[in-house]
C-alpha cells in the first residue's frame, strides 16, 4: 500500500470520528430531540452518511429515538459514561453527603442509580449498620419494571419508549411479587408522576421494601434515582412515612447542588 493511500485512509477515518462527536455535541446543545435532515443540514453532512452515523451510535446506545426513527436524542450510555468519570467528582462525592444524614438519622441503606438500557445500574450507596440488610455492588444491575428506582426512571418515558422497552404484555419476574403486566406498569408510572415517589415491594430483592425519588438537572431531566431500602422486618408505618418524606427531599437536595449550581 503506498503512502498516499494510508494517509488517504487515515484522513477519512478521522472525519467519521470526527462527525460521530459533531452530532453528539450538536444533540447536547439542543432540548429538543432532532430529526435526520435537521442535523444533515446543520452539520452540513450527506444525509445518507449521516443516517449511517446515527445507526451505528443507535445500536450503542449513544442516541435514542422515536418509534418510527424520526426524532433522535442523547441516549443512557452518554449519561452512563459521564457517571463513570464523575465517580470520583460532584455528583457521587455530594451523595455521599447527603445520603449520609438518611443514615445517621434512620440507619437504612440509601442508593443512587441510573438507566442502563432496560435495566438500573448501581453507582453509589452509603450502607446501614443494621445486621440485616440488602447489600449491592457498584455497576450492579437489576430490570427497570422490578425496582423503586428503575419505575421512577420510566416515569419520565413516553407511551412509544416504553412500548420499545416492554413490546411484550409480559414484564418478567425476579420475585413472586415482581410486576410482571404492562398495563399495571403503566397505572403504577400514572401514579408515580402525580406523588414524584417511586416503590417496589419485594419485586426485586424478597422481603426488601423501597422508595425511589428523583434526581434532576437544571433542564428539567431526570439524570438519576435515589432510594431507600428497608427489610420488611423492621419497617412499621412511621419509619416508611419517613423514609418517603426524607429521600424526597434529599434527591432534590442532591440535584440542587450538582445541576443547578453550574447554570
Amino acid at each position: 500500500m503506498s503512502t498516499d493511500k494510508a494517509t488517504d485512509k487515515e484522513k477519512t477515518v478521522v472525519k467519521s470520528a470526527d462527525r460521530v462527536l459533531d452530532i453528539i455535541e450538536l444533540l447536547a446543545s439542543d432540548v429538543e430531540p432532532m430529526s435526520l435532515m435537521d442535523i444533515s443540514r446543520v452539520l452540513d453532512m450527506p444525509a445518507s452518511s449521516t443516517y449511517k452515523l446515527l445507526q451505528n451510535l443507535l445500536s450503542r446506545g449513544y442516541l435514542e429515538t422515536d418509534r418510527q426513527e424520526k426524532l433522535f436524542r442523547l441516549g443512557y450510555k452518554i449519561l452512563e459514561i459521564g457517571t463513570k468519570y464523575t465517580q470520583n467528582t460532584s455528583l457521587i462525592s455530594e451523595f455521599q453527603h447527603v445520603a449520609q444524614r438518611i443514615v445517621d438519622e434512620m440507619n437504612e441503606a440509601v442508593y443512587l442509580s441510573i438507566r442502563s438500557e432496560n435495566n438500573i445500574m448501581y453507582i453509589a450507596e452509603k450502607q446501614s449498620t443494621q445486621p440485616v440488610r440488602f447489600v449491592s455492588h457498584l455497576g450492579m444491575k437489576l430490570p427497570l419494571h422490578a425496582t423503586a428506582m428503575g419505575k421512577m426512571l420510566l416515569s419520565r418515558l413516553n407511551e412509544e419508549e416504553l412500548i420499545r422497552i416492554y413490546p411484550d404484555d409480559q414484564l418478567g419476574t425476579l420475585t413472586e411479587t415482581t410486576l410482571n403486566n404492562r398495563n399495571d406498569l403503566n397505572a403504577q408510572l400514572a401514579s408515580i408522576r402525580e406523588e414524584g415517589l417511586a416503590y417496589s415491594n419485594s419485586e426485586a430483592v424478597q422481603g426488601v421494601q423501597c422508595v425511589a425519588a428523583p434526581v434532576i438537572n437544571s433542564q428539567n431531566q431526570m439524570v438519576a434515582a435515589m432510594s431507600i431500602s428497608i427489610p420488611k422486618a423492621r419497617l412499621s408505618d412511621e419509619l416508611w412515612a419517613k423514609a418517603g418524606s426524607m429521600i424526597r427531599q434529599a434527591a432534590k437536595e442532591l440535584g440542587l447542588k450538582i445541576y443547578y449550581q453550574q447554570v
